[in-house]
């Protein structure tokens, strides 16, 4: 069955489906219908409502809304470690960059310059870096949080497929998260520079930054922007929002050789949440600050 589902994304209209998804996801009116599209949703994938900060489905005025719903207040405590989860999800990679080569599943690996667009210059600060790959499921809070404080740099919107990147499709698709649409957000950070990239999926319906609004589907023509030109630099706080996805998707972290070092209790299948501790400052992470 796992064979199947991959192979029917090979011939499925991707970007259709998706941008329709979208559509309907952003209806407001009938209401019952709206109402009853997240009841459903919320009992076919068992989302806990109490740590939101609207519970009813009826404060909700569209899917989108619902899906990219805030939490309350102190739902997520933020941990005093020098890096935090981004997101809430599950750990799909965890480790070392060999060289240029991220692990996407047992047996498949991609490079650093392919999932950055080929960018040669900026993909050669992670050579030998650390990565971490972290999906958010459809239960799962999609907004995207910061893992440490950072200015941003530059932004890089790459068009791809949409192909789901759950478990099953990273270990059956090639260079998965380096096909997909997605857009790389570079900082620096106190460990240097860093990369959070942001993988868009099959019916995922969008990507949105809190600098820059609706990214993917990109509604006007975006493929890089340097942020050091502009007059008001954006700074963003550790645990402070970056971003969100209407529906799952996955987040990326890279950073440079010996910045940062990961805690051991993380490997794949390891649940996230937002704010706990994910690892630490490296040896490097002094040197790779004043390199960048």
């Amino acid at each position: 069955m796992k064979s199947l589902f991959v192979m029917l994304q090979y011939v499925l209209p991707q970007h259709l489906l998706s941008r329709v998804t979208g559509t309907l996801a952003e209806l407001r009116h009938p209401r019952w219908l709206k109402d009853w599209m997240i009841s459903a949703f919320i009992r076919a994938f068992g989302v806990d409502m109490s740590e939101a900060e609207e519970r009813y489905p009826e404060a909700y005025p569209s899917f989108n809304a619902f899906f990219t719903r805030p939490l309350r207040s102190g739902a997520r405590p933020l941990s005093d470690a020098a890096v935090v989860c981004p997101a809430d999800g599950s750990i799909s990679q965890i480790g070392r960059v060999e060289e240029s080569s991220l692990l996407q599943a047992k047996g498949r690996h991609y490079s650093s310059w392919a999932l950055l667009g080929g960018d040669e210059v900026r993909a050669s600060q992670f050579r030998n870096g650390h990565f971490a790959t972290i999906y958010l499921s459809p239960r799962d809070y999609h907004r995207v949080h910061m893992p440490i404080d950072g200015e941003l740099v530059a932004t890089r919107y790459i068009p791809g497929k949409l192909f789901s990147v759950n478990g099953a499709t990273a270990a059956g698709v090639d260079r998965l998260f380096a096909r997909n649409e997605r857009l790389v957000c570079y900082f620096d950070t106190a460990a240097g520079p860093m990369a959070m990239v942001l993988v868009g999926a099959m019916v995922v319906a969008g990507i949105e930054t809190v600098w820059e609004g609706q990214v993917a589907p990109p509604p006007v023509a975006m493929l890089h922007r340097d942020y050091r030109e502009l007059p008001a630099p954006v700074r963003l706080a550790k645990g402070e929002e970056m971003g969100r996805f209407k529906l799952g998707s996955t987040v990326i972290l890279l950073f440079p050789e010996a910045a940062v070092s990961w805690l051991p209790d993380y490997a794949a299948g390891t649940p996230t949440r937002l704010g706990e501790a994910l690892g630490g400052l490296g040896s490097g992470a002094a040197i790779a600050t004043q390199a960048g």
